[in-house]
């Protein structure tokens, strides 16, 4: 008998129910047999009994070859794993005296950012006499909030953290 396995399906002699459901090799549903006769008739064929569906009343097993049914799995965990879109968190840097042109450039940053799913965390840095103004960054965060209202929410209003104004805004 080999070791127990810690991960994966139960099969052969690991399948602790007297009873099981049992579907053939071609998919076709054979009945409710007992497990040492199911795991015979399996043996027979040259497969394993794997237990494809344990909390089942009874638990459904399938004749299947137990390392391709593994190999299987785990391809398709690797497929959904690669697949799914992780969402980061972009940073665009502003002053609040910011110029026309500068500013058009960055609001088209922050557009290809969010159109690609990602957050976006505006800082506004604040140095000498502009930290006396703050009325300007407020204005010009929510004129960013404005130009981006209709692909992007607010997920953060506008803060103070010592010298720097900051807002963090997600694509809809």
């Amino acid at each position: 008998m080999q070791p127990p396995v810690k991960s994966g399906p139960r099969y052969n002699q690991m399948i602790t129910s007297d009873k099981v459901r049992v579907i053939d090799e071609n998919g076709e549903n054979i009945g409710v047999m007992y497990t040492r006769e199911a795991i015979e008739q399996a043996a027979e064929v040259g497969l394993d009994l794997v237990e494809v569906s344990p909390n089942a009343d009874p638990p459904v097993c399938k004749f299947l070859d137990v390392g391709k049914f593994r190999y299987e799995a785990q391809k398709k965990a690797n497929l959904a794993r690669k697949s799914q879109k992780t969402q980061e968190i972009k940073e665009i840097k502003m002053r609040p005296n910011i110029d026309d042109h500068d500013y058009d450039t960055k609001m088209k940053a922050i557009h290809k950012f969010i159109g690609e799913g990602d957050k976006v965390k505006v800082t506004l840095r604040f140095r000498g006499r502009e930290l006396s103004h703050q009325q300007l960054g407020m204005n010009l965060l929510k004129r960013v909030q404005d130009d981006t209202a209709e692909v992007a929410k607010m997920e953060a209003w506008p803060r103070m953290e010592g010298r720097q104004m900051l807002m963090v805004i997600s694509p809809k």
